[in-house]
């Protein structure tokens, strides 16, 4: 394998209250509101950092009072340490991704561990904290990070400004940045680095894990000069991430094939398997335009989110209905029928209910049409004047109309910003229609990129190609967690169809496919929503546990594990009996 190319190394020391896992902070620090910047349009590169670790923390984990964080799972210990951070290069690639490595001062060098993730979503180089290193650091090893060609690091064009290597907004020709767009005018909007850098960073989503864990280990020869080198053969590396993330590490996995992972467990991984399931643009194209009628039928009347405070569905949604009927895909006349025929048809689309219900939370925050936009943008290489189907990032102002960026708003980007807006005084503007259903238009245009047949489908059809995963090593330890009620990355579509593909291929992956857990442990703390479901945080840990037994007390590592058997959390605290772990 390649070694990684990066560029300068920015190290600093975070102890006496500055730590590794929360900044400071500590539990309920993470909790609470952010702590204001002492000067707004100036944040410090000290106080960015405290921030983008609270604001991963809170994006991931349910830090709530009925969530359990802290007492039934999971904790957040002082952990003083060194940070090691460069901006890293594929080659080829026009942008860099961040990698970053926290070397604890209890780094345990008799049992050399280097864990390595990335991050969730489309989030910055914190983006696995929560998993990653509330796990790793604990153990003694040092956890290795890649955005993987995500993160905040927006452009504004309006000052020609961009993020440096410390998080603080700098000026294009100044320092590096991590993202820096081909020039455009000042009224060219903003661009973010996934979205509009053209490189279509998903389909090298598995090397940018492989270098994070490369700079990681030639960051340790830097950390330990006597005990170096620090090597795949001396240091064991256990690959872990979430979500997107989680699909890093598999697309990571299988290119693998000189024992460079000791180790992977994947969360709720966004994987797609050549000719098996469903690629995520698929599922959320057709989500976003069936979903909201789908979620107007009875069946969903009790589900969170699914209904306002007098029981009735979502104004937009029947609307929805009324539009698929107008153009005949519904032939039902109440929007009690319409809204049963789009839950069946979802339903002989590989739906079930369970994801579906979940999903309300998805559709509610309009994510679907937010993601199927980025997405696009992104598989077809587009830069933030020429996005697909008229889509493009602006600054707004809080009833999200094209506005002025509030300075101290775009100076706390890269520490507040999920790496896909809307969000942070940015919102995500065209694609829409005057009329009582504007966002569908947006939406099948969308659609279109994936059932069309022209030009452009087929370079978006390429490009999704291209993040097709590969077969792991016959030997690699692999665990697989997701949550049987998933609505944003269905298990039927993800890991299923990944982890029968594997047994297929002779490979012995553990599959937990636990019971009332879902996508967003962060919405737990949504009313009415955590007493349905438990986190799946802590079904991670565990397998990251029986891993380390395996790898470091001579533990079999065995050929399965019983599933969990998960209750739903109740309308109190967690208890730790609900989980079910074996």
């Amino acid at each position: 394998m390649r070694d990684v190319e990066y560029g300068e190394v920015r190290m600093t020391d975070h102890r006496g209250g500055d730590d590794l896992l929360s900044a400071g902070l500590g539990l309920a620090g993470l909790a609470s509101v952010p702590l204001p910047f002492a000067d707004p349009l100036n944040p410090t590169a000290e106080e960015l950092r405290r921030r983008a670790i609270q604001t991963s923390w809170k994006g991931i984990a349910d830090l709530g009072p009925l969530g359990g964080y802290g007492t039934v799972y999971g904790g957040v210990p002082d952990v003083p340490g060194r940070e090691y951070q460069a901006f890293a290069r594929i080659p080829g690639a026009r942008a860099p991704h961040r990698v970053l490595l926290q070397v604890p001062d209890h780094f345990d060098r008799q049992k050399r561990c280097l864990v390595v993730t990335a991050s969730s979503g489309s989030r910055g180089i914190y983006g696995a904290i929560a998993l990653a290193g509330a796990w790793g650091l604990p153990h003694g090893c040092a956890v290795a990070y890649t955005d993987k060609g995500t993160g905040a690091g927006y452009f504004d064009y309006a000052d020609n400004s961009g993020v440096g290597l410390d998080g603080r907004r700098a000026k294009r020709g100044e320092v590096e940045l991590e993202f820096q767009p081909t020039p455009a005018p000042p009224t060219a909007g903003i661009a973010v680095k996934q979205m509009n850098s053209g490189d279509n960073p998903e389909a090298d989503w598995g090397r940018h894990v492989i270098q994070a864990a490369q700079f990681g280990l030639a960051m340790l020869d830097r950390a330990f000069p006597a005990d170096a080198p620090f090597t795949p053969q001396n240091t064991k590396i256990i690959a872990t991430g979430l979500s997107n993330g989680g699909g890093a590490v598999l697309q990571a996995a299988g290119l693998d094939k000189e024992h460079f992972f000791a180790g992977v467990v994947a969360l709720e991984p966004n994987v797609h398997v050549q000719g098996h399931g469903r690629a995520m643009y698929d599922y959320a194209t057709e989500a976003a335009i069936w979903l909201p009628c789908a979620l107007s039928a009875e069946h969903f009347a009790s589900v969170p989110l699914a209904r306002g405070p007098r029981g009735v569905p979502l104004p937009a949604w029947p609307v929805r209905c009324a539009s698929l009927r107008a153009q005949g895909k519904l032939s039902g006349n109440t929007v009690a029928e319409q809204a049963e025929q789009a839950r069946q048809y979802l339903h002989a689309r590989g739906w079930t209910d369970e994801a579906m219900s979940t999903a309300a939370s998805t559709t509610a925050f309009d994510l679907w049409r937010v993601i199927a936009a980025g997405y696009a943008s992104s598989y077809l290489r587009r830069d933030a004047t020429d996005m697909p189907c008229g889509f493009h990032y602006a600054a707004v102002d809080a009833k999200g109309v094209p506005s002025p960026i509030d300075p101290a708003v775009r100076a706390a980007w890269w520490a507040d910003g999920s790496g896909i807006p809307p969000g942070n005084g940015i919102g995500l503007l065209g694609g829409t229609s005057v009329s009582t259903d504007p966002t569908l238009i947006g939406s099948e245009c969308l659609r279109a990129l994936w059932t069309g047949d022209d030009h452009e489908s087929q370079a978006l059809h390429a490009s999704i190609a291209a993040t097709v995963v590969k077969l792991p090593r016959s030997d690699l330890p692999l665990w697989v967690v997701h949550g049987a009620g998933d609505g944003l990355l269905p298990t039927a579509f993800s890991s299923e169809p990944y982890v029968a593909w594997l047994r297929d291929e002779g490979r012995q992956p553990i599959y937990w496919k636990v019971p009332h857990a879902q996508h967003f442990d962060a919405f737990l703390a949504l009313p009415g929503f955590g007493d349905r479901h438990v986190p799946l945080l802590p079904y991670g840990y565990t397998a990251l546990d029986r891993l380390w037994a395996h790898l470091y007390d001579g533990a079999v590592w065995p050929a399965e594990v019983p599933v969990p058997a998960a209750q739903p959390r109740g309308a109190g605290t967690l208890e730790r009996q609900v989980l079910g772990l074996p």
